[in-house]
Order: C-alpha cells, then structure tokens, then sequence
C-alpha cells in the first residue's frame, strides 16, 4: 500500500511544487487564513505531476496507449496532413484526458521517429473532435521496421496550456518510454497503420504504457464493447 503512495513525481512538476509550497510558507507566516488554499494547491501539484512506474508489454508488434484516461472516439479517418501520410483512412483512438489522470506521455511502439510538427491553435475542448484539427498540438510520426507508419499527436484543451515533447528527429525510441506531457487536461491521440483494427472501445479506461491499443501484426478485427 505505501508504493500507491509513494509515486515518484516527473521532474517538470517540481517548480510547481516548489513554488506553491513557498508561497503556503510565506503565508502561514503573514496571512494564515489563506494558507491553506496554497497547501491544496501543492498537494495538487504533486498528484497532477505523478509518475508511477509501468509494466510494459513488449511482444513484438504491440502497440500501447500513449497516455492514460478514457476512449473518446474510435474512428476512420485520414493521417494528419502534416506528417505526409497520405489521404487513406486509418484506424485513429482518441484519449481524453482529465486533470485528474496522470498526464505523462509514452512512446505507444518501437521504431524511429520521422517526423515532428507543432501547429499553433485553439483550446477548444479537448473532447470534441473538431480538436483534432483546431487545438494547439504536437505531431509526431514514427517509422517501423517494417517500414509502416504511426502517429500520435498531444493535443491541448481548455486548461491546457502547455505541450512538452522531448522527441527529436531520428530517434530511435521503445514502447512506454516517456516522450513528454501535457498540462493541465489534454488529449492524445492514435493513428494506426492502414489496415490495423483498434482492440478498444469508446469509454475504455486506459493506462498509458500497459493498455494494448492494437496488434500491429494481426488481422484481428476491432473488438466492439458494452457496459455491463
């Protein structure tokens, strides 16, 4: 039970942390009535910027969540023009994520990355799916082995208001590694090669780094799901 506790926090959370504390400091000494507010503030801090170790599955042609919150949409539609994929329509999982999930991004496969584009935009609700092409957001394509594309792209929302993405032209990187954030409240979405089926559904929880978004070596189709 103390290791649920006990996450470690991501290192881009700590300015915030540290700034909160010392303003619930500095009023605890001078105005200790709105002390308080500043120590709710730093415990959010924390809990917004945690970083809790994941079990990656690693067989070879998995693909997993880029990030943690629930399946907004399951859809076919065509690759961001930006990242020069084509017009065919893939299989894109959208994940919208609450201020209340862990907002670390991970690298959904392996291979080496291609493509990186910034587009400057709104901050519409990061639910809708006009925000796909209208919200502030990073691109990112990813070149397979094989020789296959995926992409996945952060998007900004309403509170959101700050992209971080670490990846660099060429980089060969692995599944569930971490390649960035959001904050404060995003979405992250998937776009899988033609022809792959998602093996989600809409309203799936999903954590980012172990929940299996796809089998990129499978003609497996989509699994349909209910609540029940």
């Amino acid at each position: 039970m103390l290791k649920d506790f006990l996450v470690p926090i991501h290192r881009a959370g700590w300015p915030f942390i540290a700034a909160s504390a010392i303003v619930a400091l500095g009023l605890f000494l001078f105005f200790p009535p709105l002390a308080w507010i500043a120590v709710l503030l730093t415990a959010f801090c924390i809990f917004f910027f945690r970083d809790p170790e994941r079990i990656v599955p690693v067989r070879q042609g998995l693909a997993v969540s880029p990030a943690d919150g629930l399946v907004s949409s399951v859809d076919q539609v065509a690759p961001p023009a930006e990242l020069d994929m084509g017009t065919q329509a893939v299989t894109r999982v959208s994940v919208f994520l609450s201020v209340f999930d862990v907002h670390i991004n991970r690298v959904p496969c392996d291979g080496t990355i291609t493509a990186l584009s910034y587009h400057h935009g709104k901050f519409l609700n990061a639910s809708l799916d006009k925000a796909s092409e209208e919200n502030e957001r990073q691109l990112v394509r990813m070149t397979l082995e094989d020789g296959r594309h995926v992409a996945f792209v952060q998007i900004a929302g309403l509170i959101a208001r700050r992209i971080v993405c670490n990846l660099r032209d060429g980089q060969v990187v692995r599944a569930g590694e971490h390649f960035g954030l959001i904050r404060f409240g995003s979405r992250t979405d998937i776009y899988l090669p033609a022809g792959v089926a998602s093996l989600v559904s809409v309203g799936q929880r999903m954590i980012g780094g172990e929940t299996v978004v796809a089998d990129l070596n499978s003609d497996e189709p989509a699994r349909p799901g209910e609540a029940r």
